[in-house]
């Protein structure tokens, strides 16, 4: 690590971890890969590149955890569960430094991501105490129907980039509160945010097993991600990410019949009408737009302004964006960070040289900002 690399500042070091974590132990395996900060283009760490032998080991392992820990009462599978979060949210500096540094968004709005992110671990503690089943009734009087509601088995976890803590315990809190073991795949940009909030699982006492994750590089995540969708062992997947990857999973699932949660890419429009409050409406523009970086499944792709408002609209919109401040998270008072990689930024100065093609008027920015080298 250099030494002017911001994880330097870390106040608890064992927090970053490069290895990843398989049956309660943390696992090298025979490659590696950077990871790099996309304000400067600079690594910051090398982390374990995983394959085949790795997964089926991380999935063997979660199936023989799989019986003692749905059979323990909800309550202390609970217990786990609010450690967990009680932990996230005592090194939340460290792991909001963790996010800025390899996901890029500004250092305060991933502090609140940890926040968010955590709560998700006490939400879901408490409701896996409430798994109730039911009593139906039927045409017989004889007969009831009973319905009960048991862990359906090992779970698989692909989360994306952009939120890379707040993905994993909205995907991993339930399976966990309901009994099912997890195998996680973070994304190849954002895996040491993966690994602080698994070395804080440990530290929470969750069982060898119940947890692992599965780091690797944008070639072997397609090979990780094959064998967990083609796996007998692992009952579930949930993914979030393109729609383009989401159809592939879905297809190499289907063979064994697997339970599948995706969500799936976003274009969602961003709509003011004439009696829009147009303050209001510029403030939720920007919000949804520039949160992220506009990295997000759920930001406005375009906007939709109705002809009474739209010049006054773009007036106050246009002065707003001309306000915000761009650059590396961690400096003070910035409102965006980069984009996450030099392929993310090619892409948004190809879509602003086509609008601009096609008659559009440039009122603020629209040019990559020249810096140190990051995206």
């Amino acid at each position: 690590m250099e030494a002017n690399s911001p994880l330097t500042a870390l106040d608890d070091a064992g927090l970053l971890r490069t290895q990843a974590l398989i049956n309660g132990e943390w696992v090298a395996g025979a490659a590696s890969f950077a990871v790099t900060d996309p304000a400067t283009g600079r690594e910051l760490a090398q982390v374990a590149n995983l394959g085949r032998t790795e997964t089926e080991a991380a999935i063997a392992a979660a199936a023989n955890a799989l019986n003692a820990w749905r059979s323990k009462p909800a309550k202390e599978r609970a217990a786990v569960l609010l450690r967990w979060q009680q932990l996230l949210v005592k090194h939340a500096d460290d792991l909001a430094r963790l996010m800025t540094a390899e996901q890029g968004k500004p250092l305060a709005e991933a502090r609140g991501e940890v926040i968010y992110g955590a709560s998700f671990l006490d939400w879901f503690a408490e409701e896996g105490k409430r798994v109730y089943g039911e009593t139906i009734p039927t045409t017989d009087p004889t007969k009831r129907y009973l319905v009960i509601k048991q862990a359906v088995g090992v779970c698989a976890a692909i989360t994306p980039w952009n939120f890379p803590l707040a993905m994993i315990t909205r995907k991993v809190a339930p399976a966990l509160a309901a009994g099912c073991p997890v195998i996680i795949k973070p994304a190849e940009a954002t895996p040491l945010t993966a690994l602080a909030v698994a070395e804080l699982a440990q530290r929470a006492g969750m069982p060898s097993g119940v947890l692992n994750v599965l780091t690797a590089d944008a070639t072997q995540s397609i090979e990780i991600g094959r064998i967990l969708c083609e796996s007998e062992v692992v009952k579930h997947l949930s993914f979030t990410g393109s729609t383009e990857v989401g159809r592939i999973l879905m297809k190499q699932c289907a063979p064994t019949i697997k339970k599948l949660s995706l969500e799936l890419g976003g274009n969602a429009p961003f709509i003011v009408f004439d009696d829009a409050d147009l303050d209001s409406a510029v403030e939720g523009a920007i919000t949804s737009k520039y949160r992220n970086a506009g990295q997000t499944c759920v930001c406005a792709n375009r906007i939709y302004v109705q002809a009474g408002v739209y010049d006054a609209f773009l007036e106050k919109f246009a002065a707003r964006v001309a306000a915000l401040k761009t650059g590396n998270g961690f400096e003070a008072g910035i409102h965006v960070g980069p984009l996450i990689d030099e392929q993310a930024l090619q892409k948004v100065e190809t879509h602003v040289a086509d609008a601009i093609a096609l008659g559009a008027k440039l009122l603020a920015g629209g040019k990559r900002i020249e810096g140190a080298g990051g995206s």
